[in-house]
Order: C-alpha cells, then sequence, then structure tokens
C-alpha cells in the first residue's frame, strides 16, 4: 500500500526526484534594440548590449572590478558621514534607504589601484546612490583623494556619474564645485595627470566643475553629458535642439570629449594612456 501511495506522491527534494533542479537563469532586456539575453552572459560583457552595444548604468563596486586589476584596489577615505545641516525633511530616510539599498555609505568610492599593473589614484560615482548626487562628502572625499594623489605622485582616474548638486545640502552642496576644482588644480600644479571618464549621466555642477578639468577626456557612448536640462535650454533660447544634444558624440564633436570608448576596451585604454605619460613612459 505504501509503495502504491509513493508512486502519487511528489518528490519533496532534488534527491528524492533522482536529479538536480535546474537553475532559472535571469534575463534581461535591451531598452534599446528589446533583444533578450541572459543576465549573466551580458554582465560578463561588462553590461553591454552584445547585440547593439548598449551600455547599461552598473554600480560603483561593478566599474572597479572591471577596471582595476583583480584584488589591487584599497579604498581611502571611510570616515566621512553625512548629516543634514539645512534640516532637510525626510534626508536622513532617504540616506539610510539609499545605504541600505546599495551597500555604500555615500555616492563616491575612492581609492588606488593598479589598471594593468598601472598604478593610479581613483575615484568612481555610483549613479543608483542618490543619482550620483554631489553633496558635502562626495565632495569632500573627492578633494582629498586628489590632494593625496598629488603628496603620493599618483595619476587620477575618475569616473562621473551624477544628476548635479544635491538639493537637500542646498549652497553647502555647491560650495563643492569650487572645492573639488581647487583640489584638481592642486594637483595639476604639482605635475598630476587626471583622467575623467564620463558616463551616463554626467549633468549639472559635477560637469560644471571637476568632470570636465580632466587633461584627458574619455567618455562612454552615448552617455548624457551637460549642465543644464534639455527643455530649460529650449525653453531659454527658444530654439528646437538636435536629437543628439548632449550624447556623447555630439558634445565630442564640439571638441569637450577626446574620445569615446567602449566600456569593453576602457581597462586597456586607460592602462595605456597611463603608461604613456609616466615617468619614462615615451621611452618605453
Amino acid at each position: 500500500m505504501n509503495n502504491i501511495v509513493g508512486m502519487f506522491r511528489k518528490s519533496r527534494n532534488v534527491l528524492e526526484s533522482g536529479g538536480i533542479t535546474p537553475a532559472v537563469e535571469e534575463k534581461i532586456r535591451c531598452p534599446i534594440c528589446k533583444s533578450i539575453d541572459i543576465k549573466r552572459s551580458v554582465a560578463k560583457n561588462k553590461m553591454v548590449c552584445p547585440a547593439c552595444g548598449y551600455h547599461y548604468r552598473i554600480n560603483a563596486k561593478n566599474r572597479l572590478k572591471a577596471t582595476c586589476d583583480k584584488g589591487s584596489f584599497q579604498e581611502l577615505i571611510t570616515n566621512l558621514r553625512t548629516e543634514n545641516p539645512l534640516e532637510f525633511p525626510g534626508y536622513e530616510n532617504k540616506m539610510e534607504t539609499t545605504k541600505l539599498a546599495t551597500g555604500q555609505e555615500e555616492g563616491v568610492i575612492c581609492g588606488t589601484a593598479t589598471i594593468h599593473q598601472q598604478p593610479c589614484a581613483i575615484f568612481v560615482m555610483d549613479p543608483q546612490f542618490m543619482m550620483g548626487s554631489m553633496g558635502s562628502v562626495v565632495g569632500e572625499k573627492i578633494t582629498r583623494l586628489f590632494e593625496y594623489a598629488a603628496e603620493h605622485d599618483l595619476p587620477v582616474v575618475g569616473f562621473t556619474a551624477s544628476g548635479g548638486a544635491r538639493m537637500q545640502e542646498g549652497i553647502l552642496s555647491l560650495m563643492q564645485m569650487a572645492k573639488t576644482s581647487g583640489a584638481v588644480q592642486y594637483h595639476s600644479d604639482r605635475g598630476g595627470l587626471y583622467i575623467t571618464v564620463l558616463t551616463d549621466p554626467t549633468t549639472g555642477g559635477v560637469t560644471a566643475s571637476f568632470a570636465m578639468l580632466g587633461d584627458i577626456i574619455l567618455s562612454e557612448p552615448n552617455a548624457l553629458i551637460g549642465f543644464a536640462g534639455r527643455r530649460v535650454i529650449e525653453q531659454t533660447t527658444k530654439k528646437k535642439l538636435p536629437d543628439d544634444f548632449q550624447r556623447a558624440e555630439f558634445v565630442k564633436d564640439c571638441g569637450f570629449v577626446d574620445a569615446i570608448v567602449q566600456r569593453t576596451d576602457m581597462r586597456k585604454t586607460l592602462a595605456r594612456l597611463l603608461k604613456q605619460h609616466s615617468k619614462g613612459g615615451a621611452k618605453a
């Protein structure tokens, strides 16, 4: 009797069913070409669509993983905490929610690393942390990184991704534009190289300060790059703007970007530039 009942009972676990339950692969749909791929496959391609080359936005940790030599990144300036100096309603709650969602303390990660054995200081802004907005701590961390790089004779590689100054901190956020620009100049006066990589989006006060001050300015394809928004400019100038306005290719044609580099080629491109501009690099 027990054997007959067992014939109709569903297996309780993998061992009873006599096999391994196949894993369900998460899929992802490209917003541009609408192709559907396994997310793991797209991730192996550094979150670039294999069909059309669309560059998905990625967080700071994945950016560091895709750029730096394995195990070489050492984070710096981790003791700063964001406060609410203007007592902006709900700011503390928004910060705590974002920290839990991203696993980060702020919208930028700073440190040192090597890229194909080329040493550098590096900062990466995170579009998933309040859209990479620049508050007091973000500005202070970037400023201190440039000062550290100047003191240790290191080039700086910076990945920008931001909606601009953080409105919850008002004028204190806008002050970071001047402070970070001064830090870039301090580093430059001591012979330091600064390479900027503009990613989608790089806008507002970040564009109007350290993002566009690089000795070499690179960009990922089709990244949104600008200061004021498209609608604001159209309403102010009373003119219809081109469809590709403020996209990386348009900005490059206007002379504000030196080269557009695919994410899959970014690591080797940065390594080559760091080597060429290092002491003795020309001879090498």
